[in-house]
């Protein structure tokens, strides 16, 4: 089913570009002396980190390949430019397909995938991968399916919608990518079976009720049980909630 979908899509799950990887080391939820101190980590799909670039740049490139990324829920694309002879990923918007022209900075037009200014962009329009000033790296809007759009500009400010709601004040010399994030529909994505947590790294998460007595404060008793109001680690919940 998951290759009639790639397949449907024109997805690469294969890496183009190979100079952009690399390693992606786990530490499955133990610290340096290999104790667990996060639960129900470990095991998981190999799996390399593809260097995104977040710093917007002035470029003008054609893009080579839309690919599926492991480590994000949204597609990438690879994209190579033709001033500098360089093969880099940026994160993909919806609609973008192979052989669209994207360009950055002032040449920049007003398409999707374009980035500029949020000076330059009109109100009105959906913007994403959105930097908090001019030279820090894109941190809003960059999971799959999101976008902010532009509700007001003044001369010192633009204000921004956020997809959670929120409006944010960005300076006008901030950069965004017009366009909504691809792979919107991610959230319905069911996994089917237990197999499939554990290729994504998560182990099974048992109920305290269902333990022994000697493994969880809430083990133990004939039947059902939910009365001891405790953490894992035998400490009340009440003086938890009051911060002791």
């Amino acid at each position: 089913m998951e290759s009639q979908l790639f397949k449907s899509i024109k997805l690469n799950k294969k890496p183009s570009l190979k100079a952009q990887l690399k390693k992606n080391k786990k530490n499955f939820g133990r610290n340096n002396e290999g104790k667990i101190t996060v639960r129900h980590k470990g095991g998981g799909q190999k799996r390399r980190y593809r260097k995104i670039i977040f710093e917007k740049k002035t470029f003008v490139g054609i893009v080579f390949s839309i690919e599926y990324d492991p480590n994000r829920n949204s597609d990438i694309a690879s994209i190579f430019c033709y001033q500098q002879n360089k093969f880099f990923y940026v994160i993909a918007p919806k609609d973008l397909s192979v052989g669209n022209i994207i360009k950055s900075g002032s040449e920049a037009e007003r398409k999707t995938g374009h980035s500029m200014q949020l000076g330059n962009i009109p109100v009105g329009c959906c913007i994403h991968n959105i930097s908090f000033k001019k030279s820090i790296v894109a941190k809003i809007s960059r999971s799959a399916g999101t976008y902010s759009v532009i509700i007001e500009k003044t001369k010192n400010h633009v204000e921004v919608l956020l997809s959670s709601g929120k409006k944010k004040h960005l300076p006008l010399e901030s950069i965004g990518t017009i366009g909504i994030v691809s792979n919107e529909l991610t959230f319905l994505t069911q996994l089917g079976k237990a197999g499939r947590s554990r290729w994504l790294g998560k182990r099974p998460t048992v109920r305290g009720v269902a333990m022994n007595p000697v493994d969880h404060p809430h083990g133990g008793g004939e039947n059902k049980k939910s009365g001891k109001r405790k953490t894992p680690w035998g400490k009340s919940m009440n003086s938890r909630k009051n911060g002791f």
